[in-house]
């Protein structure tokens, strides 16, 4: 990886006007334009470069799956935000093994990655490019800009909407590495592109920043529920704050539950509902979720083609004896699959006890032997490329799933996890309430009491392969330590306890030699 983040914001500037549309639900229009004064010259060209805002989600580049990618250095199939992303949550958790041999795969559930670990290093750069992105449209709309434009009235009052939703999404990836990294570099609109070596910011400042920074914005979003499918509105809000005073001990080491239990219910009481269906949750139209999801990833399998995202998500557990065409897809990766560790967490694996076990086990061996061997390990089927109606999606090649970044679900175990941690200001009828909601929705038995550990435990069965597991075993204290062993953890097949600093991933080693201001963390 070459690609530093001075090196991200030169390049940024002059690509924001190489758009694409968003997604099958925003539908916007592409522009040849090159430069900030002709991209930002009219209320249109806002729209568009709002468009590149929200398309570098799903998106990995201007032209197309292969070719000339945002972030270089990595091969633009992986570097996809919700792949790269996946990768880090996920394989060095519990929840997923891969058999692959790809450069920085298997260091993740061994947990012996390195500052130049090519997955952690796109994953870096690819959440810098997205804050940069939303720097510079944060700073071109400005008022004073709007108005040296010429832009007024309801034009200028959209773009206004748009900047705060800009705003919204830098602050969830300012969560993302903050999470993921610790310490990192820090940069907002008003730092020019490229004019500086960004200073690195403390984890618990960062997070004060973003918690400020969302409370700032709540009036100049859309109210919950009103916004356009797929864009921030204040349920986004809410639920971002939610989920990051959920993990405020992990951050800043002192605990924020009751503020936690204050923003779940807000999102609990906007109007979401949970669909009636779990295992519709991931189809390929899911577009229909809208009850129930929060904010999305949107993807479609004819406009935003890549091997990233929920195409990754689709191919990727599908191997052996499986039928690729049951999955809505042409073939299989015979890549990912789960450890016996998420198996056990359900009453069987074939889902009669608990719907939410979505499970393909047929020639398939519980116990993993063999890392590279996909037999080992069943088989996850929770995303599959049909719609509920069973036809198949748009591209037996490209997803059409939507991939949920917030959902009530998660609400709801984010309220009864902090009431059990001790938060005040909550119900512990209603933190049951709202976990037996989720298992009446399974067809599994509901729970009579709530502890701490039966949350993640929900938590386990109702988000796993969602992007939550690292961050949940890190709040637990079960993330490095020999008290919770999951097969291969930390390279050994019965597994083993790993070093503490292992908490935190690595700066990747390219932005340390390119910023004098960055120090390494501790460990690497």
């Amino acid at each position: 990886m070459k690609k530093n983040i001075l090196n991200i914001l030169l390049a940024a500037g002059f690509i924001t006007g190489s758009l694409t549309s968003c997604t099958k639900k925003l539908d916007l229009l592409p522009t040849n334009d090159i430069t900030a004064a002709n991209v930002y010259s009219s209320a249109a060209g806002y729209k568009q470069a709002f468009a590149k805002v929200y398309g570098s989600y799903a998106l990995t580049g201007n032209t197309g799956p292969a070719g000339n990618g945002d972030v270089q250095g990595i091969d633009e199939g992986t570097s996809d935000f919700v792949r790269l992303y996946w990768n880090a949550q996920e394989l060095s958790t519990d929840e997923a093994i891969c058999a692959w041999g790809d450069p920085g795969v298997p260091d993740l559930h061994n947990m012996n990655w390195s500052a130049s670990n090519p997955i952690l290093t796109g994953l870096y750069y690819r959440s810098y490019y997205q804050i940069t992105l939303c720097n510079d449209f944060i700073n071109q709309s400005s008022d004073a800009n709007l108005t040296s434009r010429g832009i007024t009235g309801a034009s200028a009052d959209s773009i206004r909407t748009y900047r705060a939703e800009a705003r919204f999404l830098r602050a969830y990836q300012y969560a993302v590495v903050m999470d993921l990294f610790g310490n990192v570099p820090f940069v907002t609109e008003k730092d020019a592109l490229g004019s500086i070596l960004p200073p690195q910011i403390k984890r618990a400042d960062l997070f004060n920043y973003i918690t400020g920074e969302l409370k700032s914005i709540e009036s100049s979003l859309a109210l919950a529920r009103q916004n356009q499918y797929g864009r921030a509105d204040q349920g986004a809000e809410w639920a971002l704050l939610a989920r990051l005073y959920l993990n405020a001990g992990v951050y800043t080491g002192t605990n924020k539950y009751d503020s936690a239990i204050i923003y779940s219910s807000k999102v609990i009481g906007a109007g979401y509902t949970l669909i009636p269906n779990y295992n519709q949750l991931m189809l390929a139209d899911n577009n229909q979720n809208t009850s129930e999801f929060i904010l999305t990833v949107n993807y479609d399998g004819l406009k935003t083609q890549g091997y990233g995202g929920t195409t990754f998500l689709t191919h990727s557990p599908v191997g052996g004896s499986m039928t690729a065409l049951t999955y809505g897809i042409g073939g299989g990766w015979s890549g990912n699959r789960a450890t016996k560790a998420l198996i056990s967490l359900f009453p069987d694996p074939n889902g009669t006890g608990d719907k939410r076990a979505q499970f393909y086990t047929s020639g398939q061996n519980l116990d993993i032997s063999s890392i590279t061997t996909f037999t080992d390990g069943y088989a996850v089927t929770k995303f599959r490329n049909v719609t509920r109606s069973g036809s198949l999606g748009q591209s037996l090649d490209f997803s059409d799933i939507d991939f949920p970044i917030f959902r009530l679900a998660e609400m709801y175990l984010v309220y009864a996890e902090a009431v059990a941690s001790g938060g005040t200001g909550g119900s512990s009828t209603l933190a049951l309430q709202y976990v037996n909601l989720l298992r009446t929705r399974a067809q599994t038995t509901a729970l009579s009491s709530l502890t701490a550990q039966d949350v993640l435990n929900e938590r386990g069965r109702e988000l796993y392969w969602e992007g939550f597991r690292r961050t949940d075993l890190i709040r637990f204290n079960q993330f490095v330590e020999g008290t919770y062993l999951w097969p291969w953890k930390g390279g050994i097949q019965t597994g083993t306890s790993v070093a503490s600093f292992r908490k935190v991933y690595p700066i990747p080693a390219a932005d340390i030699s390119s910023n004098t201001n960055l120090v390494q963390n501790t460990g690497y």
